[in-house]
């Protein structure tokens, strides 16, 4: 806090209101990340001031604050590494490819590893996929790198699904 005009009693209030906040983003309900908050300053009023006035100011500051930053989904990122026989390194370059992935690196000679970034929602099944194209032969691993922006289609794609998930349960109660 920069400011000395919101009572200190108060400051507890604030803190809990950005919290709830930030654990239920407005794109998605998720979880809201690389952010930070500071409050500047603030006032009071002897008669209407509270602490539940302070912590759903907060919550209003957090989401306007939002709104006017842009906010972006974020997807993990996994470091991918793929082994297989060198007569399947263009099958494997393909499925790579097919599942967003991007290359970094390619080396071998008799077997052939590939290095490769690639959302982490795009390697479900990705393991009998490169078992069928690879008679068996090719192998994989995988660990998180980086949480990435997702492409612009898939951010409104999703916050659409949040929307009416939203709606279905508002028409519920």
């Amino acid at each position: 806090m920069i400011g000395t005009n919101t009572p200190p009693e108060f400051i507890p209030a604030i803190e809990k209101g950005f919290k709830e906040a930030l654990a239920k983003g407005p794109l998605t309900g998720a979880p809201v990340m690389g952010v930070r908050i500071v409050l500047k300053d603030g006032s009071a009023h002897a008669v209407d001031s509270s602490e539940i006035a302070f912590r759903f100011a907060a919550v209003g500051a957090f989401k306007q604050a939002m709104s006017a930053g842009g906010p972006q989904i974020l997807e993990p990122i996994m470091a991918t590494e793929v082994t297989v026989p060198s007569e399947y390194q263009g099958a494997a370059v393909a499925q790579l490819a097919q599942r967003k992935g991007l290359v970094q690196n390619m080396d071998g000679t008799d077997y052939v590893t590939i290095t490769a970034d690639v959302p982490l929602d795009n390697m479900f099944g990705y393991s009998n996929d490169l078992r069928g194209a690879t008679q068996g032969k090719g192998e994989y691993a995988m660990e998180y790198k980086i949480h990435s922006p997702v492409p612009r289609d898939k951010q409104e794609e999703l916050v659409k699904a949040y929307a009416e998930k939203r709606a279905g349960k508002s028409e519920e109660e």
